[in-house]
């Protein structure tokens, strides 16, 4: 029996193959597939790549549970006939994430791939990815198995997001979006994502009338949604520094009763039996005053879209926050003080030009006039760096000055990031290393310096 239900699990899998990278069905395999999925009593629907994850679950209830975690612990089972059930449940998953054809695309097709996408991170992170588009979650670098071989290396949050993110861009690509925009029930089956924000952003210049206000309403409501997550997170996270060169306040609820204790312990008296305490001890709990100036400079380049979006919100709330003095400034050949617009993100977008070369000498002369007070100011500059060099020599400056100089790679959701070998060796030496990963990182370097 064991050896027999290992052939079913391999009619499944070599079926998904064969619809994966043919589009055109194998009688042999569709016919043995039928009958295996009817013997598992599971629903004809599963093999029928036109019905979404979601709508399977909305007729059959009871399988949302056992898509959830799926991916992650598919080789739990012992039971042969488990294994075969999983095999069909994950065939499913994987061909309507990753059989994603040729030709046109529809506002509806996008929207149901997007959500069978949500099932997808649901059954990889064992429910953490929620359903529906994939949240700006964290990248955790854990290793997630595919459960469909043993042995194999297991694939990391950032991996699965970067995999994903690919795919969901060539259907955004491939999607007639001016013809979509123009018509605002097809506009209004869109879901905001990055993919379709820089497809959006890219061709703003020739949108106009409903078309250009489904696409500004699309990107407000993507802002919204990343800000709500990325305030969420500067929240959880600003909590200021102590400013030690303020004396304490000498009341009792600042006394630091271990600290007094141990700095008149040469008062104990054995006779008596007590301490005598000759002096009194307080916790610090000034906090920072001093305005703070943040100077972000980010590369709005191709290459960095994901960053650019990010960082422009990031910005928005931390000039939200009180004693915080932010500039914006973006750059490809040109730079573009966007200050004025800082706490607007929406704006700042409507106003950028993605794509083009990189020239951040320009962006330099434009940031350095900003610094007036060296030891209260930090700069992050956001770019690939694949630059001028000789932006090394103002960075090593900055940094002498004692700007705090904050390079970073990438600020996104998958953690991936092309970064200049020549710049991170340089910026290392410095000893201002380049931060690569989720945008968590930045948030937790800003508010140790500015709060």
């Amino acid at each position: 029996m064991t050896a027999n239900n290992e052939n079913r699990r391999q009619v499944l899998y070599w079926r998904l193959l064969a619809r994966v990278f043919n589009t055109e069905e194998q009688a042999a395999l569709e016919s043995a597939s039928v009958a295996v999925v009817d013997d598992l009593g599971l629903p004809a629907a599963l093999l029928d790549p036109s019905v979404s994850v979601d709508n399977l679950v909305q007729r059959f209830p009871d399988l949302a549970a056992e898509f959830d975690g799926l991916l992650d612990h598919a080789e739990d089972a012992e039971d042969s006939g488990e294994q075969v059930r999983r095999a069909a449940l994950i065939s499913k998953l994987l061909l309507n994430v990753f059989a994603t054809g040729t030709g046109d695309v529809s506002a509806s097709q996008l929207a149901a791939w997007q959500k069978d996408a949500g099932w997808f991170k649901k059954a990889c992170r064992g429910g953490g990815a929620g359903q529906g588009q994939g949240e700006q979650g964290e990248g955790s670098g854990q290793g997630r198995g595919l459960g469909t071989g043993g042995g194999g290396r297991g694939i990391d949050d950032a991996e699965l997001n970067k995999a994903l993110a690919n795919l969901e861009g060539d259907l955004v690509r491939r999607m007639r979006l001016r013809e979509v925009l123009s018509n605002s029930s097809l506009a209004a089956q869109l879901n905001p994502s990055m993919s379709l924000i820089e497809q959006l952003l890219r061709d703003k210049d020739n949108l106009s009338g409903v078309a250009l206000a489904n696409a500004k309403a699309l990107i407000r409501r993507f802002v919204d949604e990343v800000a709500e997550v990325l305030r969420t997170q500067v929240e959880k996270t600003s909590v200021g520094k102590i400013d030690k060169s303020v004396p304490p306040k000498r009341v009792f609820r600042n006394l630091d009763i271990e600290r007094t204790i141990w700095k008149n312990l040469t008062n104990w008296s054995p006779e008596d039996e007590r301490l005598y305490v000759d002096r009194l001890f307080y916790r610090h709990t000034a906090r920072r005053t001093t305005p703070a100036r943040l100077i972000v400079v980010v590369d709005q380049s191709g290459s960095m879209v994901d960053s650019m979006v990010n960082c422009t919100i990031l910005a928005s709330i931390f000039a939200g926050l009180p004693k915080v003095d932010v500039h914006l400034v973006a750059y490809d050949t040109r730079a573009l003080d966007l200050t004025p617009w800082v706490k607007d993100p929406f704006e700042v977008l409507l106003r950028t030009t993605l794509g083009g070369g990189t020239d951040g000498t320009v962006a330099m002369a434009l940031a350095r006039p900003k610094i007036v007070d060296p030891r209260n100011t930090v700069m992050v500059w956001i770019s690939d760096f694949y630059d001028n060099r000789s932006l090394i020599d103002d960075f090593t400056s900055l940094h002498r000055s004692g700007v705090k100089f904050i390079p970073v790679g990438s600020v996104n959701s998958s953690g991936y990031a092309s970064v200049d070998q020549w710049f991170r060796e340089k910026l290392k030496d410095l000893g201002t290393p380049v931060i690569s990963g989720h945008i968590r990182k930045l948030v937790l370097e800003l508010k140790n310096f500015l709060t």
